[in-house]
């Protein structure tokens, strides 16, 4: 019999619940954490400041940096207070909360990344015309873009989710509130709300990932072409880091997300989701920033004062 009292609160598991494995997990984590959140602020600084990085490209990382800085910050946070407080509680409202902001997040991501990927397409491929096609107006209109739809498409499965009821067990076997396990904790088909989530998933992640590889699919053809070998060698190193990143991000999502049901091995869905969502907004600056010459001189010349 599924006991029918309302949960008030959920409990998410998280790792591990031996307190010394917790102690070196709120260790690991919070490295990851701190130095995560440096990257991207220093990112921001160095272009802020910089006048001459005041042009698209850098305006798009910008907008990922302080969105990578949101992501990790809307669950690792409260994964490390749980690992040193013990108490791994989250009420409904907060959870949802989460669940929401962090889907908001993660759409907008995606389609951020496309945008760049069609920013790096134009200044490749049609560079006389790139200034004209992707002048300010353009950048905001994109960004905006981009904001608003992550802000609109997890809406209406995030309402669908909260209206369910959950009546059984409040434990969330996940380090946060993600849809797949609050799903198996309800007490209702879940049925019509897993097919909207599958055909809205597919529809973002596959949509943004085919639109993305086209655009990198363009920029290798023309990379191809360019009569010197170290020419290629060395934009071949730049879009194959990219590459890899959209790559690992855009894999593990979709196998989190675009499946018709969920799949019941959520030890190791925490880990894929780990990935995504701690582990490439960590690598993300590296790849898209701090190996970029501009970045460094830049990064080099707002240092120079301080160490004088």
């Amino acid at each position: 019999m599924i006991n029918q009292t309302r949960v008030s609160e959920f409990i998410i598991i998280g790792f591990s619940s031996i307190k010394e494995v917790q102690i070196i997990f709120f260790s690991v984590f919070l490295i990851m954490y701190v130095f995560t959140f440096t990257q991207h602020v220093i990112i921001i600084l160095v272009i802020h400041l910089d006048h001459r990085l005041h042009t698209p490209m850098y305006f798009f990382i910008i907008n990922l940096s302080f969105l990578e800085i949101s992501y990790v910050t809307v669950t690792v946070p409260k994964m490390l207070s749980g690992f040193i407080s013990g108490i791994k509680t989250i009420s409904v409202k907060g959870c949802f909360s989460q669940l929401y902001v962090f889907f908001f997040l993660g759409t907008t991501e995606c389609f951020l990344l496309t945008a760049m990927a069609y920013d790096r397409y134009l200044a490749i491929c049609v560079p006389l015309h790139y200034n004209g096609i992707m002048d300010t107006r353009t950048c905001i209109k994109f960004t905006g873009g981009c904001w608003c739809a992550g802000f609109l498409a997890p809406l209406l499965p995030t309402i669908f989710i909260f209206r369910l009821p959950f009546c059984g067990s409040n434990v969330i076997n996940h380090f946060f509130c993600d849809s797949p396990p609050l799903l198996k904790l309800s007490c209702q088909n879940i049925d019509s709300i897993e097919v909207i989530n599958f055909v809205l998933g597919s529809l973002i992640l596959l949509t943004s990932f085919c639109l993305t590889m086209v655009s990198y699919i363009h920029i290798i053809s023309t990379i191809l072409k360019i009569p010197t070998k170290n020419g290629r060698q060395k934009a071949f190193s730049t879009c194959a880091s990219h590459l890899m990143i959209v790559i690992i991000f855009y894999g593990t999502t979709i196998f989190t997300y675009v499946r018709p049901r969920t799949i019941n091995a959520f030890d190791f869905n925490k880990v894929v989701s780990l990935i995504y969502s701690v582990i490439t907004p960590m690598i993300n600056p590296i790849i898209y920033s701090l190996r970029n010459n501009d970045i460094k001189q830049a990064l080099k010349k707002m240092l120079t004062p301080v160490c004088m």
